[in-house]
């Protein structure tokens, strides 16, 4: 059995300003082309199918017409799609009904049934909510009759896990929804596609487009797992990478960089290929005959580029000649299908106004689309302030006179020193107030 493994498409998102969509049809054509060569059993899609939970009808129409096509090519293709933090659950399965009848199967909520009371906590109640789990479990079948089992887990949100730990309430659903699946289906192959923030994730340090939040409050910890699925293919994290710890769960990473920090970033799908017979040792490691996954690399339409990419002081005539070196001209003043985008960090004492306005204009004219200017201050050495010292203890502070640590905390905000007139300003205050 062959099944693709994608995630994180983020259609209708906007990078810097400009309307991605040429790039996800660029990639969805590529995709259909994987789907026509591998003629897949099924295409997992987990989460974070829009950049945000109300599409444009512009976004919603390329997710309809790739659905569209797919199917068309490719009848016998299961398609199963999960909701992601970005996405809104029951936005994404309105028309469920509808695209069942295609083999499109799309999971966004966690149902819950009720359960006539079996216990003494159940004596006042008279019973508790329990997880539909059923609805999250899929059999796949190809054509010769062999069957895999999916475990398809959307975004769980706190108000669905409704635990005092939201790390430990996801890892007890996973782990609940997989022994479920094995007592249904015995003997079976399980895959799990899922999306979350596992303990361990390697996550851009500057400019991270995921939505981390702070503390780790949701960092989902896999450890110790011993009852797992075979397989795990995870969205949420834009780097394609395996999950800390495991040998048997990967994050296949975002289809496009959704921020500069993102430039090196490898992109593609997973090509997950399941060899239906005798279970033989070290089958997790992902290649042994039982079962193996490859990486489809696909290329972004548009490369980013980060000028320059060292840490280099240019002047303004150096800025001229690395610009017009790195960037190819225009065609008749157009811009190609295959543009650049392009960040320029400046340090602002080399150059003025007048001089980053003309760099503008020279990458403009390029084939590129200049998305961001990071200008670069250096540092203030505070040694260099008058009255700055090193801090100790609470008694430095307290014998410390005001203006000196007011005249460190202005250089530290404003990364320069007062000038004469605003130091006499605020001693005249601090006098004032201390009358």
């Amino acid at each position: 059995m062959k099944i693709l493994a994608t995630s994180d498409w983020h259609l209708g998102n906007l990078f810097h300003g400009n309307d991605r969509l040429p790039e996800h049809k660029h990639f969805l054509k590529w995709l259909l082309e994987q789907i026509a060569g591998q003629k897949p059993d099924a295409l997992l899609i987990a989460g974070d199918i829009f950049d945000n939970g109300n599409p444009s009808a512009a976004a919603q129409t390329v997710y309809y017409e790739f659905l569209a096509d797919a199917t068309q090519l490719c009848p016998n293709m299961q398609v199963i799609i999960t909701a992601g933090n970005h996405d809104s659950a029951s936005r994404l399965e309105a028309p469920r009904p509808l695209l069942t009848r295609y083999h499109v199967e799309i999971r966004g909520n966690v149902r819950k049934i009720w359960k006539q009371g079996e216990s003494k906590d159940d004596d006042k109640t008279g019973g508790h909510w329990i997880y539909s789990f059923d609805d999250l479990i899929i059999p796949v079948t190809n054509e010769a009759g062999e069957e895999v089992i999916i475990l398809a887990v959307p975004f769980l949100r706190s108000d669905v896990v409704q635990n005092a730990s939201y790390s430990q309430g996801v890892n007890d659903f996973l782990r609940e929804l997989t022994a479920e699946a094995r007592q249904k289906y015995p003997g079976r192959k399980c895959i799990m596609m899922a999306h979350m923030y596992a303990k361990g994730s390697d996550i851009a340090k500057k400019d991270a487009s995921e939505k981390i939040i702070i503390g780790g409050q949701e960092e989902v910890d896999l450890e110790g797992w011993n009852e797992h699925p075979d397989y795990m293919t995870c969205g949420h994290i834009h780097k394609r990478q395996h999950i800390w710890n495991t040998d048997w769960a990967r994050y296949t990473g975002s289809i496009l960089p959704m921020s500069f920090a993102e430039k090196d970033y490898t992109h593609g799908i997973d090509l997950i290929t399941i060899e239906h017979g005798e279970e033989e040792e070290g089958k997790e490691t992902g290649k042994s005959k039982e079962w193996k996954v490859d990486f489809l690399e696909y290329k972004p339409q548009h490369a980013l580029r980060i000028l320059p990419e060292d840490e280099e002081e240019l002047t303004f005539k150096k800025w001229q000649k690395l610009i017009n070196s790195e960037l190819s001209e225009r065609t008749d003043g157009e811009l190609s299908d295959h543009f650049d985008y392009v960040m320029l960090k400046v340090k602002q004492e080399k150059l003025t106004s007048d001089d980053i306005k003309e760099l503008e204009k020279l990458v403009n004219e390029k084939d590129a689309v200049l998305c961001k200017i990071q200008r670069i201050i250096p540092q203030l050495d505070l040694s260099t302030i008058q009255g700055s010292q090193h801090i100790t203890s609470i008694e430095d502070i307290i014998n410390r006179p005001p203006l000196d640590t007011l005249k460190e905390a202005f250089a530290i905000r404003h990364n320069a020193p007062m000038n004469e007139r605003q130091e006499k300003m605020l001693s005249d205050l601090l006098t004032t107030s201390s009358l």
